[in-house]
């Protein structure tokens, strides 16, 4: 399966940038795009409201890896990025079929909670779901029975964390 992830104004798609209920601004948005396949629907053919849950994780992953951190790497090292909040308005149905872009930008941290913003457009620009997405970093040391909360952060997910915010590089 092909993942592409582009910033926002590209020859592709409306420049645009989404703002989210919140008031804030998706600045340095990620792009995902895909199609609703049979596998992503109730019988009616309408999109399942949780398969959006796995378009957002793999956004999340997608827009990592596009910045060069693998999220298997995180994993080797005993670093995990669980969902600690999340909330999906569902404006239109998505049907069986339809093309979808999914916007996602990370906004400033909060604390310890990394709070992701996605937009999922139609390909006619509709918007028909938004959703709030906060994740930490945990550790998983072996032996320890619980994660533990990582405070600070390595310096190559701080890194990446930083170029996650500013968005990808628009092509010159």
């Amino acid at each position: 399966m092909n993942t592409v992830m582009q910033s926002l104004g590209s020859e592709e798609g409306p420049s645009a940038e989404p703002s989210f209920g919140d008031g804030s601004e998706a600045h340095g948005s990620w792009r995902l795009r895909r199609r609703v396949l049979p596998q992503h629907t109730d019988h009616g053919g309408v999109m399942w409201h949780g398969a959006y849950l796995g378009w957002l994780e793999e956004a999340r992953v997608e827009a990592l890896a596009a910045v060069g951190m693998a999220y298997s790497d995180l994993a080797s090292r005993g670093l995990e990025l669980p969902v600690v909040a999340l909330a999906i308005d569902y404006r239109q149905g998505l049907q069986h079929g339809d093309l979808v872009e999914v916007r996602s930008a990370l906004l400033p941290r909060r604390g310890v909670r990394l709070p992701w913003r996605s937009c999922f457009l139609t390909a006619g620009g509709v918007l028909a779901a938004e959703a709030r997405v906060d994740l930490v970093v945990v550790e998983r040391l072996s032996g320890q029975a619980a994660p533990r909360v990582v405070r600070r952060l390595p310096a190559d997910l701080a890194e990446a964390l930083v170029a996650l915010a500013a968005g990808p590089r628009r092509p010159v």
